[in-house]
């Protein structure tokens, strides 16, 4: 989200690190499997290991928006990247120029509900005095705004999640494997032609269910981007899953469009079970959403017969 030191060496001990190195100095023994899980375990991110024939898989369950109070400790993760034999990251979504007049020119069907229509036609009573309320409290009309742009408006301006935030995991995991020359794999990527065909096509009433779930995060406030970090950070997935952050941003479009999110979920099982059969390490970074939601990816492996090590992801 918002990106975020040079450390001053005494003259002598700097020059020190130019010393020539012995000439018998051999380099440094490569980490074992083992060694690698145990530093991406100090990383302080939960994570689960499945032991294969021929390797190890890591899955780390990352979120979005880590608070900077959250005390994790990514350059352990950047240290365990570097010894993977490979790693598994999210892509972005692929959009094309065409895709951005696409957008320009179809703007209003995505910001908008449709032929004039408003806010109290799609919600019931209660839905709608809890909008109101919002809207007086933070001086803003929502009444022909689409929900999904409300929902988006609420999370990101007033609830402010992603204010304050360290570094995903995704984003140190690549740039540690690019460092490190360690192969990335990633699922495929989404056409953004699709995406928006996708989103133009949705029926106003099928985010409701994202509205309602921004609405409920943004009125309990602040606390709950904290809570969500401490969770996450202590191991409490069930915990984080039921935040009504996480349960926001898990309830809003694409994770919960039934074909998108479905066929996100299954491209990030059989990738990771199809890394079972290669050797050495896998590191996989995949959102913790998809790991532990009930019939999630965990659950998903799972049920192919695959051990899987790691803390508790059931309620």
């Amino acid at each position: 989200m918002k990106p975020l030191i040079m450390i001053a060496l005494p003259l002598a001990v700097s020059g020190s690190l130019f010393a020539a190195a012995p000439a018998n100095a051999q380099a440094a023994d490569p980490p074992t499997q083992n060694q690698i899980v145990v530093t991406a375990q100090r990383s302080g991110a939960p994570m689960w290991t499945i032991e294969t024939a021929t390797g190890t898989i890591i899955l780390v369950g990352e979120i979005t928006a880590v608070p900077e109070s959250t005390p994790w400790q990514p350059d352990r993760l950047k240290e365990a990247t570097a010894g993977a034999s490979r790693v598994i990251i999210r892509s972005r979504p692929k959009f094309s120029p065409g895709d951005f007049f696409r957008l320009m020119f179809r703007g209003g069907r995505f910001t908008k509900l449709p032929d004039g229509a408003v806010a109290a036609d799609y919600l019931n009573a209660g839905q709608r005095a809890r909008l109101a309320a919002l809207e007086a409290e933070y001086d803003v009309d929502y009444d022909r705004r689409s929900f999904l742009m409300t929902s988006f408006d609420l999370l990101a301006r007033r609830l402010d999640f992603d204010d304050d935030t360290t570094d995903d995991a995704t984003d140190v995991v690549r740039k540690a494997a690019d460092r490190a020359d360690v192969p990335i794999d990633r699922p495929e990527r989404f056409r953004g032609e699709d995406l928006l065909d996708d989103l133009a096509a949705a029926d106003p009433a099928s985010h409701i269910p994202c509205l309602k779930a921004a609405m409920s995060a943004t009125e309990q406030g602040q606390g709950i981007i904290a809570a969500r970090g401490e969770n996450w950070r202590s191991f409490d997935v069930p915990a984080v899953m039921a935040n009504p952050l996480e349960v926001a941003l898990g309830t809003c479009w694409p994770w919960a469009d039934p074909e998108l999110g479905e066929e996100i979920r299954g491209t990030w099982t059989n990738m990771i079970a199809a890394s079972a059969e290669a050797d050495g390490v896998t590191l996989a970074v995949v959102p913790l959403r998809v790991l532990a939601e009930e019939d999630g990816v965990l659950d998903q492996l799972e049920a192919r017969g695959l051990e899987i090590g790691g803390p508790d992801w059931r309620p």
